[in-house]
C-alpha cells in the first residue's frame, strides 16, 4: 500500500509540475484533465478521493488506538510508524489532488480570459483605426471649410463692390 501511495503521490506532482510548466506536455496533461472532468470521470475521482479519506481516517483512529493501550511494545511502535506514514501519504495525496484541480481551473480561466482580451484588443485597434481616420477626414473637412469661408469674403467683397459700381452708374 505504501508503495502505490508513493507512486500516486509521485505521479501527482509531475503533474503540477508539468501545469506550472509551459511545456509542449502542458497542452496533453490540460486536455486529459478536461476529459477527467467530462462524463463518469468526476464520479471516479470523488470515489477514489471518498476512499482513500475513508482509509485515512481509519489509520488515524488505528493510531489513536495504539496510543491509548497502556503496553507499548516494539511491535505497536512500527505499527504506528506504518500507520502514521500511510495517513500523511493519503492526506498529502489529497491535497495535491485539491492542488491540481484548482489550478487545471485556473488555468481554463486565464485561458479564456486572455482570449477574450486578444478580442478586444483587436476590436479596440478597429475602433482606433477608425477614429483616426476620422480626425484626418475632420482635418481635411476643415481646412476645405476655411477655404470656402475665405471664398465666401471675396464674394461678398465682389458683390459690394458690383453694388457700389451699379449705384454709381
Amino acid at each position: 500500500m505504501i508503495q502505490l501511495l508513493f507512486s500516486l503521490l509521485f505521479s501527482e506532482v509531475a503533474v503540477v509540475f508539468l501545469l506550472f510548466m509551459k511545456t509542449p506536455l502542458l497542452k496533453l496533461v490540460i486536455a486529459s484533465l478536461d476529459r477527467v472532468k467530462r462524463g463518469r470521470g468526476v464520479v471516479m475521482v470523488k470515489t477514489i478521493a471518498g476512499t482513500i479519506f475513508v482509509v485515512l481516517v481509519s489509520s488515524i483512529y488505528s493510531m489513536t488506538k495504539i496510543r491509548k493501550r497502556s503496553l507499548n511494545t516494539a511491535t505497536d511502535e512500527v505499527l504506528m510508524v506504518k500507520h502514521l506514514l500511510e495517513a500523511s501519504l493519503m492526506g498529502f495525496s489529497l491535497f495535491v489532488a485539491l492542488v491540481i484541480d484548482r489550478l487545471h481551473h485556473y488555468i481554463r480561466e486565464l485561458r479564456g480570459l486572455r482570449k477574450n482580451m486578444e478580442a478586444t484588443k483587436k476590436q479596440n485597434s478597429g475602433f482606433e483605426d477608425g477614429k483616426s481616420k476620422g480626425l484626418e477626414e475632420r482635418k481635411a473637412l476643415d481646412e476645405e471649410i476655411a477655404g470656402l469661408r475665405a471664398k465666401v469674403k471675396q464674394l461678398e467683397l465682389e458683390a459690394e463692390t458690383r453694388k457700389r459700381d451699379t449705384k454709381s452708374v
